[in-house]
């Protein structure tokens, strides 16, 4: 039996090669193979009795080798051969072997081996042969006595990294498992024996049954018992953060009344019940007299800012400074003109802060507002707001737009600026429920689930991407009736290892394609005078196109763009997709967005296929979860953590309900965690700023 720290070196029948190749790629210890899971499996167990026959799948057969050799075209390069014919005799039939650029393969493999063997047969002119298969000697080779670690049994495959192979990671866990004891690492959960359908399951048996499964049956049992554990963990994170933020204690926001009223009487549109009853839900926290810590998502062109402004103006009635952050110049730049546009009428003072500088006067001006003295009432701004003093002062509520591109130590260190505020984040992606509850667990979730009754249709194909001359045709027509257009890249600049289009030579083909028409380009890489100037002039109507990467994915509002079209689509995960879409169908006519793939591209095509049929933001998440996982909903930013080997299984509402309440009782009969096994999640809130503020 043999400790999680053992070096690799030590382990007990793992060759010297192997653990020496491991540990030049940072796997030293038998705890780093332990938990470097598998991603899938392979089920191997299914010996083919019939002939070679070549085909998509892999196959498995039992073979023996009748002949070897290796092939040499020049120079160094060469193939190692081997031909083989079913262990069984069967119809004399050969397969050809082959391994290109591994000269050692023929110290490896020989006449009269047995072998189990792996790969997808291919058929060259009648010769039936196997590239770089997967094997295993089973007989005439050093390991006869062996048991079967790559072939014949449900097979592990890892995500590899530097020179490490499959083989070399399943060996090594294979020999570290075998020599570790049963109950070799403490379960996390606090029923690891829990009634039902974990009965008997432990983190201990799960890891090994994972690594190398027993049966379907079991690999799924482990595999939900681990995503279990990672969820409770997410859950223990998300449910301590909440009850600290209540423990800290707040002050009642109740305010007049007259703000609000005015507000509401200066709107030219009503709000939808949707829009009314998330701003109950927002009026009723502020006024509990507990820190508000509340979610409001909702679909692109659900009214959410208007909302956000509603709860601003409550801080403002009860004598506190209200301050809205957003991930961009551009988008905060626009929630400053709305609020301008809206408030400064009230008699409030808008403050903007961005990370460039201003042309027309020093910062504290722009603090102040437009001729006024004092601090503004309203202050927005982008992440530069962490840096700014003296700019916030009696902080009461904090707004975060767009919020999942703000890290969480980012969020809590403009919180801790604000006296204890409270805190509404919102963003324009639709989440599905089971990611409100693992992501944002620690906050309230309000949902407006309701679209204004006017508006605008969009109208989404999916085409391929021969057809950019009529696309260009059909652009160039709504630019003669008075309406402009997008045009949005996957890349900046053209690479070689990526096969999309890129902004900077698309603007160039687009000039041509749309002459004598205006064609501005946006990206990330410009400086944020350059992106200012460009929105503006688009804004202005004095650009008819807009050739851009997704900066403008979120928050860019002109009413006049009617036309997206979105180059290499099948890069792209079905919300941001619709996020990109978002940017037209935003002011009066009809709007148009055109995916574009490759013509034979027929899975995307099929993926896609939803963005032309349904419009409903959530129903689009919902499918993005369950093809892609959680993706960057769930990464290092937001949560502070890895990313989750089990994000599949977040589809699964139960699980993760379980989660939370094995979480909540913890957090009940341990709320200082001093369970041995959950040291790990104490202080993770200071380690968590710590590594964020190093990034930065």
């Amino acid at each position: 039996m043999i400790p999680l720290d053992l070096s690799l070196s030590d382990v007990p029948g793992l060759p010297v090669h192997a653990a020496r190749l491991l540990g030049k790629e940072g796997v030293k210890t038998a705890a780093d193979v332990v938990w470097h899971l598998p991603f899938r499996h392979e089920d191997r167990r299914q010996m083919q009795a019939l002939a070679f026959q070549a085909g998509l799948q892999p196959a498995c057969h039992h073979v023996l080798v009748t002949k070897t050799g290796t092939k040499f075209f020049g120079g160094r390069s060469g193939v190692f051969e081997a031909v083989v014919q079913h262990a069984t005799g069967l119809l004399g039939q050969q397969l050809t072997l082959k391994w290109w650029n591994m000269p050692f393969m023929s110290r490896v493999l020989a006449e009269g081996q047995e072998l189990i063997v792996y790969g997808v047969i291919k058929d060259t002119k009648g010769r039936l042969s196997m590239a770089h298969p997967e094997y295993e000697i089973i007989k005439g080779g050093a390991d006869d006595d062996a048991e079967q670690i790559h072939t014949g049994r449900i097979t592990p495959m890892y995500r590899l990294r530097g020179s490490i192979t499959q083989k070399a990671l399943r060996v090594a866990a294979w020999h570290v498992l075998q020599a570790l004891p049963d109950a070799f690492v403490e379960d996390l959960l606090p029923t690891p024996s829990a009634e039902g359908e974990f009965a008997g399951m432990s983190r201990a048996k799960a890891l090994k049954e994972v690594h190398f499964p027993t049966s379907t049956e079991g690999l799924e049992q482990a595999k939900r018992y681990l995503a279990l554990e990672e969820f409770y963990g997410y859950q223990l994170r998300v449910a301590r953060r909440k009850r600290q933020v209540i423990e800290s204690g707040g002050r009642r926001q109740t305010g007049t009344g007259e703000l609000l009223k005015d507000f509401f009487n200066e709107l030219p549109f009503q709000l939808t019940a949707a829009q009314l009853r998330c701003l109950e839900e927002i009026h009723k926290d502020m006024a509990s007299g507990n820190p508000m810590n509340r979610l409001l998502h909702g679909d692109v062109g659900s009214g959410k800012t208007v909302v956000a402004f509603a709860a601003m103006l409550r801080a403002v009635e009860s004598g506190r400074q209200a301050v809205l952050m957003a991930p961009t110049q551009i988008l905060a730049e626009q929630h400053a003109r709305n609020a301008r546009k809206w408030l400064e009428p009230l008699g409030l003072r808008v403050a903007l802060r961005t990370g460039s500088k201003r042309e027309d006067g020093d910062d504290l001006e722009l603090m102040r507002g437009k001729n006024s003295t004092g601090k503004a009432e309203i202050v927005i701004g982008t992440h530069a707001l962490l840096h700014d003093m003296e700019l916030m002062h009696n902080t009461g509520i904090v707004v975060i737009d767009e919020q999942h591109k703000f890290g969480v130590a980012q969020r809590a260190k403009l919180i801790r600026k604000g006296d204890t505020p409270d805190v509404l984040v919102m963003t324009a992606t639709p989440i599905p429920r089971t990611l409100t509850l693992t992501i944002y667990g620690d906050l309230e979730v309000s949902t407006i689930d309701q679209r204004p009754r006017d508006g605008v249709k969009i109208i989404t194909k999916v085409r391929p991407k021969t057809k950019l001359k009529e696309a260009a045709k059909f652009l160039r027509e709504q630019i003669e009736e008075g309406r402009q257009g997008y045009i949005v890249y996957a890349l900046i600049d053209e690479s070689d290892k990526l096969e999309a289009g890129a902004a900077t030579k698309g603007h160039e083909e687009w000039s041509k394609l749309l002459a004598p028409c205006e064609v501005g380009l946006l990206h990330g890489r410009m400086s944020a005078e350059e992106k200012e100037d460009v929105m503006k002039r688009f804004r202005a109507g004095k650009l008819d196109a807009l050739v851009s990467t997704t900066v403008i994915e979120v928050g860019i509002d002109v009413p006049n763009a009617t036309v997206m079209f979105i180059h290499d689509a099948g890069r792209f995960g079905l919300a941001q997709l619709h996020q990109l879409r978002g940017r037209i169908g935003r002011g009066a006519h009809t709007s148009y967005c055109v995916l574009f793939v490759d013509d034979k591209d027929e899975e995307n095509r099929q993926r896609l296929a939803i963005m032309e049929e349904t419009s409903d933001g959530f129903q689009i998440a919902e499918e993005d979860l369950r093809r892609r996982g959680p993706g960057d909903v769930l990464g290092n930013a937001q949560s502070g953590q890895a990313p989750l080997l089990f994000g599949e299984l977040l589809a699964d509402t139960r699980l993760v309900r379980l989660a939370r309440q094995l979480a909540e009782r913890t957090l009940d009969e341990d709320p200082l965690l001093r369970r041995p096994a959950l040291a790990a999640f104490r202080g993770e809130e200071v380690m968590a700023e710590k590594a964020q503020a190093m990034m930065q």
